[in-house]
This record gives structure tokens, sequence and C-alpha cells, in this order.
């Protein structure tokens, strides 16, 4: 008994001491990235940083717009295209497909979630760059649509997944009621299960956002990384992951530069844990419900 209390107790504060460590490690990262991030802001003025319309550091000039223009045409792209396929995806799965079918599409959605970035980039640099480039008529097919694309496969296999879950957890008592008040069964889909389900479905999108707005390899590949301020789905873009991962490797430690790409870690920091938060919540209130 003695002999089992301590191992109880060990194994305890083992468990204890591994979760406060990555505690703790959370908060160095955020000290560091932080403490660095500041430092830019002592040389350089935050309203021209934040209202900035170039950003080109050869010429000390730090503007955030072009590169938040970037993001957003990359991540409305991605969302548009992953949103809806991974809705129908999760009907399809959940109320449709046979078990052996769901099976399969199980195993190929978890492929596709460990494909590594880069293959992606090499597939859209090579394939969906010149299928855009010849549709469109354009000079080149590294845009932010080429980007979006590849962002919403990333994206699709935690929103499919997540989405999955949460109609599968419904009770099936939403699903028999609708039925026996004379639903058919899209009614019962659109009207019943989905809005039931939607806390669950909408913690899959923020964090499928939140792959699309931290991805940085694939978008530095396709994407054309030019940081112009009035971009579109056509243009070459570049988002602010990128501009960290292709300008950090030349910067000079200390120098304003260097500080600025600290920055622009410290805005990335805050949509993360914005979007982890909004998802964490509504993932408590899919639980809630279902419970």
């Amino acid at each position: 008994m003695d002999t089992r209390k301590i191992k109880d107790t060990f194994m305890k504060h083992s468990i204890f001491g591994v979760a406060a460590f990555n505690i703790i490690i959370v908060f160095a990262i955020f000290f560091f990235v932080c403490s660095n991030g500041i430092k830019f802001f002592h040389e350089g003025s935050i309203t021209d940083f934040f209202t900035g319309k170039t950003w080109i550091p050869l010429s000390d000039l730090y503007g955030f717009l072009p590169l938040l223009a970037g993001s957003f045409w990359v991540s409305i792209i991605a969302l548009g295209i992953s949103v809806p396929l991974s809705i129908f995806t999760a009907v399809y799965i959940s109320e449709y497909a046979s078990k052996k079918t769901r099976e399969i599409f199980k195993i190929l959605i978890e492929t596709m979630s460990a494909l590594p970035s880069v293959v992606l980039g090499y597939i859209g640099l090579y394939l969906f760059s010149n299928v855009i480039k010849d549709f469109f008529g354009l000079d080149s097919g590294l845009t932010a649509l080429n980007g979006g694309i590849l962002l919403a496969l990333m994206a699709i296999p935690t929103m499919v997944s997540i989405a999955d879950d949460a109609i599968m957890a419904l009770d099936k008592s939403y699903k028999e009621a609708s039925l026996a008040m004379g639903a058919n069964k899209l009614e019962t889909i659109v009207k019943v299960l989905l809005p039931a389900a939607f806390p669950g479905i909408f913690a899959g999108i923020m964090l499928g956002f939140g792959r699309i707005i931290g991805e940085t390899m694939t978008v530095l590949m396709v994407t054309g990384n030019a940081p112009i301020l009035n971009s579109g789905p056509l243009t070459a873009v570049r988002t602010l992951t990128a501009t960290i991962a292709a300008e950090m490797g030349e910067v000079t430690t200390g120098d304003k530069h260097y500080y600025s790409l600290f920055a622009i870690g410290m805005i990335l920091f805050a949509i993360s844990f914005l979007t982890n938060t909004v998802a964490d919540y509504f993932i408590h209130k899919s639980r809630k419900n279902i419970g």
C-alpha cells in the first residue's frame, strides 16, 4: 500500500512538473518575442508602423499594412474554399457515408494533414501556379490565390475532423425528433443538426484559421513575396509569416530591422492567442450543449 502511494505521488508530481514546464516554456517564448518586439517601438513610431504603406527595410520604411493585406487575401481565400468544403465533407461522412466509406475518408483526411508544407509548396510552385497563370492570363501564377488554395488544403483536415466529431457527438434524439415531425433528412441536417453542432464546427473553423494564419513555408514559396498594399487575389503578396522567414536570416542582430520582425511576431502571437481562445470557448460550449 505504501509503495502504491509512493508511485501515485511520484506520478502526480511528475505530471505536474511536465505541465508546469510547458507553461513556463510558453511564457518564456512570449517574453522573448515581446521584449524584442517592444524595442522596435523605442526606435520607430507605433503610428508609422501600423499605418505605413511601404515595407522596404533597406530604406528604413517599416509599414505593416502591405503585410497585413497579404495575410488578409491569403486567409480570406483559404477560408472561402475550406469552410464550405469542410462542412459538406463532414456532413457526408457523418450522415451519408457507409461505415467502410467513412473509414476510407478518415484515413485520407489524416493523410492530408500529414503532408509536409514544403511538399504542398512544390505542388503550388510547379502545378497550381501554371494553371492559374494560363487560366487568368497572368505573367506569373505566384499569387495570393495560389497560396490561398494550398492553405485551404492544409486547413481542411482540421476543420473536417472537428466538424465531424461535433455532429457525431449530438444525441440521436435531435435527428429522431426532427424526422418524427415530418422533416426529411436534408431538412434535419440543415435546420437541426448543423445549428446544434455549430459551436463545435465553429471551433474547428477557428483552429483551421490558426493553421492558415500561422503557415510559413508554403506561402513563402507560392505567393510571390511582394509586399504590396493594393494587392488582390491575382497579385503577388507577402504575408506576415513569410516576411519573418524570408528576412530573419539576413538581418543584423540588434538593429531596427531585426526588432521589426519581432514586432510582427508579437502581432502573430496575439492573433494566435485570440484564435485559440475563441476556439477553446466554443469547444467548451459544444461540450455543454452535448451534455
